[in-house]
C-alpha cells in the first residue's frame, strides 16, 4: 500500500472542534508539512482551539468564507496547495430545522467553490472531504451489522441532506474531472474544545451548573460516540494511507442511548439522575440509530484507543477546567438551540469577531419564512482597517486602497486606547490593519526632543497596543516605521554599498525620535503577526507636500549632501498592500535598492523640474548649528525585499519614473 506524503496542506473550517485537534496533531506529528487553516471563525469556532499550534512555524491561520472564490484561488496558489481536508460545514441538526438555507450556502454552495478552485488550479493531489453517518438515514434497530460505504444514502433532515448533496459534488468531481477525492462518514465525536450546542459538553456544562440535563422524547435514541482523539488519528491514517475514489467510514461499535449518556454524566457529578434528567419536546425527526461498519478503515491500521469511561472522564475534566472558554454561551444550552439561525433569535460573538448570519437571508412576514435575499453571498477577499487618516502616508493608503477596489475604514480609536482599538477591529472585521499612525515631530523630529511623553505615548506605547489588539484578534499588522535608527560605522561606511541588514542591531541614538523607534521596533519582535517596514526619507511624485523630501531639501536655504537609503512611495505602498496580501511577517528595509545624495535629488529636480534652481551645500558640522536633534544618514540593504519583488527599480530609476518624469511633463 503506497504511502501519501503531502506537503502543504489546507485545513478548512480548523478553529472547529474535529478540525482543530486534526491540525493541531498534523503541526505536531509532522513538522515538514505546511498548515495553512482557513476558518470564518462562525459561532461555534474558537481561534483559542488552535493555540497548541499558533507559534508554530509550520502553521498558518488565513480567517475567511469558503464560500469566497477569490480567497479560495488565492490561498491555493499562494500557499501552494496540494492537499485539502475539508471540515468546514454548519453541522447542527437542530438550527437545520429552523433554517435550512444556511445550510444549503454553507455544507453545498462551500463545497462547489472549493472543488471548482481545485479543478482551475490543477494542483491538488488529495481532496478529502468529512461527511457524516447521518447521510445513511435511520439504521434498523435490530440491524447486527453497519452501514458499509457502498450503502444507499437516505438523509432524514436538512443537514444531512445538504451533506449527502456535497458528497453528490465530491463524487461527480472525482468522476468527470479526475479530481483526487476521499470521502470520510463519522459516527457523533465528543471531547475538548467542543461547543456546547452538542450532548456531551451542553450536559456538562449545565451539570456544571447543578442544572437538569433535558433529553428530546424518551432519551431511547442509540448514538456512537468517539473520542476526538481518536477520530483526529484516523484522519492522519487516512491522508497517508487511503485510496483515492473511496469513502471510508469512521466509527465504532460502542453504541449508547442518549438517556444513559445523560446518567454517566450525572454519576461523573454526583448527581441523581431521577431529578437531574428532563425529557423535553422531540426533533421534528430524530433518527432512532446510526451503526457503521467501520472494517475497511482498521484494514489500514487505525483502531479505537480510547475508552467511553476514559474519553467522558478527560472531557469533564477539560470543561471544569475551562468554563469560560466559550464565554456566554447560554443561548446553546437550550433544550432546541437556535444558535446565530434566525433574524432577531439569539446572537453570540465569539471573543475574537463578531459573526453576522443575517446578511444572506430576509425573513418573509406572511409566512415567517427564510428565504435567500438578493445579496451576494461573495465577502471581499480583503479589508483594510487604516490607522492615521490624517497623515502623509495614512491618507495615500486609503487612495491606493479606493483605486485597487479593496474595502478599507480608517481607525476611529486613539492607538493608546486599547478598548477603542479592540471597538474598531469589531466593527470593522479586517483582514489586516494598516499602521501608518505615529508622531515624527511639528515641524520635524525636533519636536519630539521636547515632547518625550507624548513621542513615547503614540510611538512606543500606541504601538504595542495596536501589535497587541490585532494579536489577540488573529490579524496581520502591517507597521511603517522608520529606517532612520542606523548611521553610517566602520563596517557600513558612507558610500562603500554595504548597507545595514534586517536582523543588526539599531546604531544610532541621535534623536528621541528615532530611540522610540528602535526602542519599538525591538519588543515588536516578540509579536508573530507584525510586519515592519523600515520606510526613511520618504518621497512621492506630490512635489507640493511639506512631508516630501524633495520639497523639504529644496526649500532649504543649505543642505548638506551626504548618500542614503530612501522610500519611493509611489512604488513601494502598492508592495506594502502586496506583502499585506501575501501575509509577509517580520521586518524589511523598506527602501529601493542603493543610495541617493542631496545634491544628485537636487541635480534632477533642476533638470526635470527648475532649470533656474540654484542650490548651497554645508557640513554635518554647520548643520548641527541649527538642527536639536542630530539626522540619521545610511544605507539599508534593500536585497530582502529585491528578491520577493525583483520587479522593484532602485532608487535613481525609481525616482525618474515615479517622481520627475511625470512632474517634468505637467511642468511642459
Amino acid at each position: 500500500m503506497a504511502t501519501f506524503k503531502p506537503k502543504n496542506i489546507l485545513i478548512t473550517g480548523a478553529a472547529g472542534f474535529i478540525a482543530s485537534h486534526v491540525a493541531n496533531r498534523l503541526v505536531r506529528n509532522y513538522p515538514d508539512y505546511n498548515i495553512v487553516v482557513l476558518d470564518k471563525l462562525d459561532y461555534c469556532s474558537n481561534l483559542k482551539n488552535l493555540n497548541p499550534s499558533s507559534s508554530s512555524p509550520n502553521f498558518k491561520f488565513v480567517k475567511g468564507d469558503i464560500a469566497s472564490a477569490d480567497l479560495v484561488n488565492y490561498v491555493l496558489i499562494t500557499e501552494n496547495i496540494d492537499t485539502i481536508m475539508h471540515f468546514a460545514a454548519q453541522t447542527h441538526v437542530d438550527n437545520s430545522f429552523g433554517n435550512s438555507f444556511e445550510f444549503t450556502k454553507n455544507n453545498i454552495y462551500g463545497t462547489h467553490v472549493l472543488l471548482e478552485a481545485c479543478k482551475v488550479t490543477g494542483q491538488i493531489k488529495r481532496f478529502i472531504h468529512v461527511s457524516t453517518d447521518e447521510v445513511y438515514g435511520e439504521t434498523d434497530e435490530d440491524a447486527v451489522v453497519g452501514n458499509h460505504e457502498a450503502s444507499q444514502l437516505l438523509p432524514t433532515n436538512p443537514y444531512s441532506a445538504t451533506k449527502a448533496g456535497a458528497e453528490m459534488l465530491v463524487m461527480a468531481y472525482g468522476t468527470s474531472y479526475g479530481l483526487p477525492v476521499i470521502t470520510t462518514r463519522g459516527n457523533n465525536v465528543y471531547g475538548p474544545n467542543q461547543f456546547p450546542e452538542k450532548l456531551i459538553p451542553k450536559f456538562i456544562l449545565l451539570a456544571m451548573k447543578g442544572k437538569s440535563l433535558p433529553i428530546h422524547g424518551d432519551g431511547s435514541n442509540v448514538r456512537s460516540y468517539l473520542f476526538c482523539e481518536d477520530v483526529a488519528e484516523a484522519f492522519e491514517v487516512i491522508l497517508h494511507k487511503g485510496e483515492v475514489g473511496h469513502v471510508y467510514n469512521i466509527g465504532t461499535k460502542k453504541e449508547r442511548r442518549v438517556i444513559d449518556v445523560a446518567k454517566d454524566i450525572c454519576k461523573l457529578f454526583k448527581m441523581n439522575p431521577e431529578n437531574s434528567i428532563q425529557f423535553v419536546e422531540n426533533r421534528p425527526f430524530n433518527d432512532q440509530r446510526y451503526f457503521l461498519d467501520d472494517q475497511k478503515l482498521k484494514i489500514l491500521g487505525w483502531f479505537e484507543r480510547t475508552t467511553w469511561e476514559e474519553g467522558l472522564k478527560k472531557t469533564m475534566e477539560w470543561y471544569t477546567s475551562n468554563p469560560g472558554w466559550w464565554g456566554d454561551v447560554s443561548g446553546a444550552l437550550l433544550p432546541h438551540p437556535r444558535m446565530l439561525m434566525m433574524p432577531g433569535g439569539i446572537e453570540r460573538q465569539t471573543e475574537k469577531y463578531e459573526s453576522k448570519k443575517t446578511d444572506f437571508f430576509m425573513a418573509s412576514k406572511a409566512t415567517g419564512m427564510l428565504v435567500p435575499s438578493t445579496k451576494s453571498i461573495q465577502k471581499p477577499a480583503f479589508k483594510f482597517l487604516i490607522y492615521g487618516q490624517t497623515g502623509w502616508i495614512g491618507g495615500l493608503l486609503g487612495k491606493l486602497c479606493e483605486k485597487q477596489g479593496i474595502p478599507y475604514e480608517y481607525g476611529k480609536g486613539r492607538l493608546e486606547d486599547r478598548s477603542q482599538l479592540v471597538s474598531d477591529i469589531l466593527t470593522v472585521h479586517p483582514t489586516h490593519v494598516f499602521n501608518a499612525a505615529g508622531v515624527t515631530g511639528r515641524p520635524n523630529v525636533d519636536w519630539c526632543e521636547s515632547h518625550k511623553t507624548e513621542t513615547i505615548r503614540t510611538n512606543v506605547a500606541g504601538t504595542l497596543t495596536l501589535a497587541d489588539v490585532c494579536r489577540e484578534h488573529n490579524i496581520l499588522l502591517i507597521n511603517y516605521a522608520t529606517g532612520c535608527i542606523f548611521e553610517y560605522d566602520a563596517a557600513h561606511l558612507e558610500g562603500s554599498g554595504v548597507g545595514f541588514k534586517e536582523e543588526d542591531t539599531p546604531n544610532f541614538t541621535g534623536s528621541f525620535y528615532s530611540k522610540t523607534k528602535a526602542m519599538v521596533e525591538e519588543l515588536l519582535k516578540e509579536y508573530d503577526n507584525v510586519c515592519t517596514l523600515r520606510v526613511r526619507m520618504p518621497i512621492s511624485s506630490d512635489l507640493s507636500n511639506p512631508r516630501n523630501f524633495i520639497t523639504k531639501i529644496s526649500r532649504y536655504n543649505r543642505v548638506v549632501n551626504i548618500p542614503n537609503s530612501m522610500t519611493i512611495l509611489d512604488e513601494l505602498l502598492p508592495i506594502s498592500i502586496e506583502m499585506a496580501k501575501r501575509n509577509l511577517r517580520g521586518i524589511w528595509n523598506f527602501t529601493n535598492p542603493g543610495v541617493v545624495s542631496h545634491n544628485e535629488i537636487l541635480e534632477m529636480y533642476k533638470k526635470y523640474i527648475n532649470p533656474e534652481f540654484k542650490w548651497t551645500n554645508f557640513t554635518l558640522e554647520e548643520q548641527a548649528k541649527v538642527i536639536i536633534a542630530p539626522r540619521s544618514n545610511n544605507e539599508l540593504d534593500a536585497s530582502k525585499l529585491k528578491k520577493e519583488f525583483p520587479e522593484m527599480l532602485s532608487i535613481k530609476e525609481s525616482l525618474i519614473k515615479y517622481v520627475f518624469e511625470p512632474n517634468g511633463r505637467n511642468q511642459a
